[in-house]
């Protein structure tokens, strides 16, 4: 995976789509990359967050669908989330005000294909967009109804 591969010390992944959409499979696929066992990873909703040490760091995965404010992600941990390593957002778009500048974006879209889901990443920052670039070459094909590869180097954008 290339978070590995370039030694990023935070990497923030804010994570959206609808309920079912694959995100906590996506996080499970993120903790292979970084060399744990995907099945190590299960859904956050009712602890919030849940860290996991991988061969090349601190994995943390949080689901905000449960919290009521931008408020409680203080009392949750958030400092100490965003602390370093790879911090993996589930609903992420319920708080972006509180989500780092530097991110990847990634929306996991539905698909005429019920065993598909289409991917939309968005880059922002510099080492997000090198990190997006470095990604891009070693993501598989998308398959029929799976979105169609998207090369917009200078906005930051895969589709």
């Amino acid at each position: 995976m290339a978070v590995r591969a370039r030694g990023v010390r935070r990497l923030v992944v804010a994570l959206r789509g609808p309920l079912g959409a694959g995100k906590t499979a996506f996080v499970q696929g993120l903790a292979a990359g970084l060399g744990a066992p995907p099945e190590s990873i299960t859904s956050p909703t009712f602890v919030i967050a849940a860290e996991t040490e991988t061969p090349a760091g601190r994995l943390v995965h949080v689901d905000w669908y449960r919290l009521e404010g931008e408020g409680e992600l203080e009392a949750a941990g958030l400092r100490d989330w965003l602390a370093g390593g790879v911090l993996a957002v589930e609903w992420a778009d319920r708080f972006p005000g509180a989500l780092p500048a530097e991110r990847l974006d990634i929306a996991l879209v539905p698909t005429d294909d019920p065993g598909a889901r289409g991917i939309e990443v968005e880059a922002a920052g510099a080492e997000a967009r090198a990190l997006l670039a470095a990604w891009r070459p070693s993501a598989p094909a998308p398959g029929p109804g799976a979105g169609r590869a998207h090369a917009a180097e200078e906005s930051g954008t895969w589709r």
